[in-house]
C-alpha cells in the first residue's frame, strides 16, 4: 500500500507549494534510510558517520587523511570533526599521527580494527541498501540519482537581511 507524504505526517492542509511537499518528501526519505542504517549499525556500535569515515580511510589507503579532508567528503556534514575522530581513535577504528615536518597537520588512517568492522559489515549494509531500494529499476536509481545531483548543484540563494534594520 502507497501513502504519501501528507497522509504520513497527517497532513490535512495542501502544502504551501510543489517545492515545499518536494523538500519534504527529500528530508523525509533521509530520516528515515538514516535511521534504518543506524539501527542496522548499531550491532557494530558504529554511527552512519563513523561508517562514513572509515569508507573514506580505507579509500585514502596507507596515506591518511586529514581532519579537514575527512570532513569535506563527508556524506552529512559533522558540527565537530575532531572529536568525531577523537572518539574513533578512543575505539581503535583510527589512528593518528602528527606530522614531523608540520607539526599543525595530522593525519588520520584506518586501523585494522576498523578494516575488520568495515568487512563484517559489507554483506549486511548491501542487504539493507537492496531491501530498501531494490525495487527501484536501474532507470528509476539513475534518473533519482540525477535529479539529487541536480538539486545539490543549484546556486544557493542569496538571504537579505531586510528584518534587521
Amino acid at each position: 500500500m502507497s501513502t504519501t507524504l501528507k497522509d504520513e505526517i497527517q497532513q490535512t492542509r495542501p502544502f504551501a507549494s510543489i517545492e515545499q511537499e518536494t523538500y519534504l518528501n527529500i528530508i523525509r526519505t533521509a530520516s528515515l534510510l538514516q535511521h534504518e542504517m543506524g539501527e542496522m549499525l548499531r550491532p557494530y556500535d558504529i554511527t552512519p558517520t563513523q561508517y562514513n569515515v572509515l569508507r573514506i580511510l580505507r579509500g585514502a589507503g596507507e596515506a591518511g587523511l586529514c581532519r579537514n579532508e575527512i570532513r569535506d567528503r563527508l556524506v552529512a556534514q559533522v558540527p565537530d570533526a575532531t572529536r568525531l575522530i577523537d572518539r574513533m581513535v578512543e575505539t581503535g577504528l583510527v589512528s593518528r599521527e602528527r606530522d614531523s615536518k608540520d607539526r599543525r597537520r595530522t593525519t588520520t588512517r584506518i586501523t585494522q580494527q576498523g578494516r575488520t568492522v568495515l568487512e563484517r559489515i559489507e554483506a549486511p549494509l548491501n542487504e539493507e541498501h537492496t531491501r530498501r531500494l531494490g525495487h527501484l529499476s536501474p532507470q528509476e536509481h539513475r534518473t533519482l540519482t540525477r535529479l539529487l545531483e541536480t538539486v545539490r548543484q543549484r546556486p544557493q540563494p542569496q538571504h537579505h537581511d531586510s528584518d534587521n534594520r
